[in-house]
């Protein structure tokens, strides 16, 4: 059993939901591997394998205060990007990806002869459904927080008049490529982006923040000439169909606040406490 099977995903999952429950009380190892039916030992091992650190520096990560530490100590200027770039395509730090939108044109036609695969996968962050055309993943929700009958409606309004078929086998190389379990070697794995122009704008930004970093809502407007649109930029972050993967998990607010998560607050710190452990490690 590697540390990138199935079970492994569904272990830390459960772990991360144990801590997350009681924020304001540190969860012993001894209590976390009893919860998991495993040894202090072993729960430990196979936690720091997937996150980096060990169960009580992660939950440190998940204090409130720690997106005001970010901002201070990993605040990434959006203008010295230059050399990620806002051009799309080739790879994009530590996530394996490559991405490609579609047409202005073919926005405006909400999906209309676009077949859309689905399917539900196991990850770190609770049950996430993921949706792709033939060109890559379109679309990543998190249903942790919100179900899973609404995390399905909301992804499949952002393209009403789309196709849509259940086909997890499809979809399952992308999905493992892009949570890193396929290694480095893969093939990277496709984004398909369908939003509005403005919108592009943003996720583009957004795909150059580093992993373990965060920026702010109005350095995002910024960098994209929109200075004054700071409450657009927002609502585009929010709309982003593809979480994780695009990360508006890593866009804050000024003051240092989390802000809004279309999936939910406890989903954003999990992301940004997990991407912080692994930047340590």
């Amino acid at each position: 059993m590697t540390q990138h099977d199935p079970y492994h995903y569904q272990l830390i999952r459960r772990a991360i939901d144990r801590i997350d429950a009681e924020p304001d009380r540190p969860v012993s190892l001894e209590e976390l591997a009893s919860a998991m039916n495993l040894s202090p030992a072993h729960f430990q091992r196979i936690f720091s394998q997937w996150v980096g650190v060990s169960p009580k520096r992660y939950q440190q990560y998940l204090a409130l205060g720690h997106a005001r530490d970010l901002l201070r100590q990993r605040f990434t200027t959006l203008e010295t990007a230059d050399a990620v770039g806002l051009s799309g395509g080739g790879r994009l730090h530590d996530l394996f990806l490559k991405w490609e939108a579609m047409s202005p044109g073919e926005f405006a036609r909400a999906g209309e002869g676009l077949a859309i695969f689905w399917g539900w996968f196991e990850s770190p962050f609770g049950p996430a459904l993921v949706m792709g055309t033939d060109r890559g993943i379109c679309g990543l929700g998190f249903a942790a927080e919100a179900g899973a009958d609404e995390t399905m409606a909301d992804l499949r309004l952002r393209w009403p008049k789309a196709d849509f078929k259940e086909d997890p086998d499809r979809l399952r190389a992308w999905v493992l490529r892009a949570f890193g379990a396929a290694g480095g070697a893969a093939e990277p794995a496709p984004l398909y982006l369908i939003g509005a122009p403005f919108q592009l704008k943003v996720w583009e930004a957004l795909l150059t923040i580093p992993s373990g970093q965060v920026t702010t809502y109005s350095e995002i407007a910024s960098v994209i000439g929109h200075p004054k649109a700071v409450r657009a930029v927002g609502t585009a972050v929010g709309r982003n169909p593809v979480s994780w993967l695009i990360p508006c998990h890593r866009a804050l607010r000024k003051s240092g606040g989390l802000g809004g998560y279309h999936w939910g607050l406890p989903v954003k710190r999990a992301l940004l406490a997990w991407e912080s452990a692994r930047a340590e490690a």
